[in-house]
């Protein structure tokens, strides 16, 4: 009977350790990185951020939500002249939701590999008209915006130490450009991105 009580005492003890273990295996964070947009007319480097929550299904297995932005995802077609500063750029909001596959929640290093789907919305806009004429073409531009589906891929390395995580990753996605302004910007083509991140998070 002694011997069974000593028992069940450590089990008791370890239980909340293991619980805490298994609560913490989903996590949110925010992000910031660099995106490279591989369309057809250039590769320009420029910051996207956002944030994302990562839910455990099991111990190797994730649901991921993210949304955030592209700050230029096109090289600028329409440039008109390299001096005169005048061009058409497109950013784009997104959100989207997906699967990621990862390695054991007990490791302090856990390598990751995922994909996602959803929705991004362009928004194109003109650059060096001038202030009050940017801000009328612009407007009229909105009218034009559209909300296009996207696909992405991606891995990483997820650094933990109790609550707190870093994810060290890459990302590649396709949004489609549609048949209004932002399509041809990109001649018709779909935009291809590549982006590398740095995201820091909270366990829960």
């Amino acid at each position: 009977m002694r011997k069974l009580t000593v028992v069940f005492g450590l089990a008791m003890l370890a239980w909340p350790a293991a619980a805490r273990a298994q609560e913490r295996n989903s996590d949110v964070q925010g992000f910031g990185g660099v995106t490279v947009g591989t369309s057809t007319f250039g590769s320009a480097a420029s910051p996207a951020f956002g944030g994302r929550v990562n839910i455990a299904l099991t111990d190797h297995l994730q649901a991921v939500g993210e949304a955030g932005r592209l700050a230029d995802i096109s090289s600028p077609l329409f440039d008109l002249l390299d001096f005169s500063g005048v061009g058409v750029r497109v950013s784009a909001f997104y959100g989207e939701g997906g699967v990621r596959f990862i390695t054991s929640p007990h490791a302090t290093v856990r390598p990751y590999a995922e994909a996602t789907a959803g929705f991004a919305r362009l928004n194109a806009n003109i650059r060096g008209l001038g202030g009050s004429t940017d801000a009328i073409v612009n407007a009229g531009l909105n009218f034009f915006n559209q909300t296009q589906p996207m696909l992405g891929v991606g891995g990483g390395v997820l650094l933990q130490s109790g609550a707190l995580s870093v994810d060290l990753g890459y990302r590649y996605k396709t949004i489609s450009s549609g048949d209004a302004i932002a399509s041809a910007v990109n001649a018709g083509d779909p935009y291809h991105i590549n982006q590398v991140r740095v995201g820091v998070g909270f366990r829960f």
